[in-house]
């Protein structure tokens, strides 16, 4: 099992940037594939990104292709989410995720993740 717990949201005005930190541990984190989520108010958790477990893939929801960024670090146990350009449609709670794999195989559906963070807002003012 991993606990994850997110860190780095706040308040940012639109074309600003953010870096969210998801810190895990537990099982070995190389073990796991990594994943962003977000949800806005009356709307369901929607996929941002994800990133295999080493690294060699990534995948973005089309609405943040070229503006968001997806690593992580097994060294320190953390995968991160580099936020540029950001808009107000950008704002949403937004989640960190895990999911037991060593394939390079993205998922991108929530049901597939089984590990959750407690989640961190991001607001992006107009």
């Amino acid at each position: 099992q991993v606990q994850l717990v997110e860190s780095g949201g706040g308040l940012v005005q639109a074309g600003g940037s953010l870096r969210l930190s998801c810190a895990a541990s537990g099982h070995p984190f190389n073990t796991y594939a990594m994943g962003w989520f977000r949800q806005a108010p009356g709307k369901e958790r929607e996929f941002v990104a994800a990133i295999s477990w080493s690294g060699g893939s990534t995948y973005y929801t089309d609405s943040v292709k070229g503006r968001f960024t997806i690593s992580r670090d097994n060294a320190k146990n953390t995968v991160y989410l580099q936020m540029n350009s950001l808009k107000p449609e950008d704002t949403a709670v937004y989640y960190c995720a895990a999911r037991r794999s060593t394939s390079q195989m993205i998922r991108v559906g929530k049901n597939e993740y089984a590990y959750w963070g407690q989640g961190t807002q991001v607001t992006v003012s107009s």
